[in-house]
């Protein structure tokens, strides 16, 4: 019994191990690309927000509603010229990135600008998907600073022009949680990446210098 607990306790130290070293070279790797201000990101073709909770009565969650704010802010700055919305479209009653589009087209985003991915169940599927469906090369992604460096690493890996925006404008409730929850997604996204994981779905290219309504639902 002694012996089987030094085993996993030998174990469980060295996976503690492994994602912080993972974890630092992550944060490392991406350092240069990201940004807290929207007037030092590099210019992009495309601005990628990942879904995250919205209200079915319409309403984006703080978390939703403060990416959304910033990738627009670049959008009228003229940084970005496309938006891809990627969330959780899984069940008919639950829809991310429409709410997203309709608040966005609500404050004169045309239509025309916003792309929409129905299969961004998470964050690994979301810039897969960016790259393999919507054919992105240079993008800016917009999230709280916790999760950007995940992102941008996940997106430079797979060959796209990556940068970073953080989202935060202000204290959110559960943030304790989310870098938990944070530290051990970073693990499993550079596995993923080792192993070329595939997303849940793929489908048809939407280039995302075409027609936008092609994305719709």
């Amino acid at each position: 019994m002694k012996r089987a607990l030094r085993i996993a306790l030998s174990l469980v130290l060295v996976s503690v191990a492994a994602l912080v070293g993972i974890n630092i070279y992550v944060l490392a790797a991406t350092a240069p690309f990201i940004f807290d201000e929207a007037k030092d990101v590099p210019r992009a073709y495309a601005v990628l927000v990942p879904g995250a909770f919205a209200y079915r009565d319409g309403r984006l969650s703080h978390v939703l509603y403060d990416r959304v704010q910033r990738a627009q802010d670049l959008y009228r700055a003229g940084t970005v010229k496309r938006f891809l919305l990627s969330g959780d479209h899984g069940r008919k009653t639950y829809n991310e990135v429409n709410i997203m589009k309709s608040h966005l087209m609500k404050r004169g985003v045309p239509g025309a600008d916003i792309f929409t991915d129905h299969a961004g169940f998470i964050t690994y599927d979301s810039i897969v998907r960016a790259k393999r469906v919507f054919q992105v090369r240079d993008m800016v992604v917009v999230t709280q600073r916790y999760h950007l460096p995940r992102a941008v690493y996940i997106a430079r890996t797979n060959g796209i022009d990556a940068y970073g925006l953080a989202a935060d404008r202000r204290t959110y409730r559960a943030i304790l949680w989310y870098r938990v929850r944070e530290f051990v997604a970073v693990g499993k996204a550079f596995v993923w990446l080792l192993i070329d994981k595939r997303p849940r779905f793929l489908g048809t290219p939407i280039p995302i210098t075409g027609d936008s309504a092609k994305s719709w639902d």
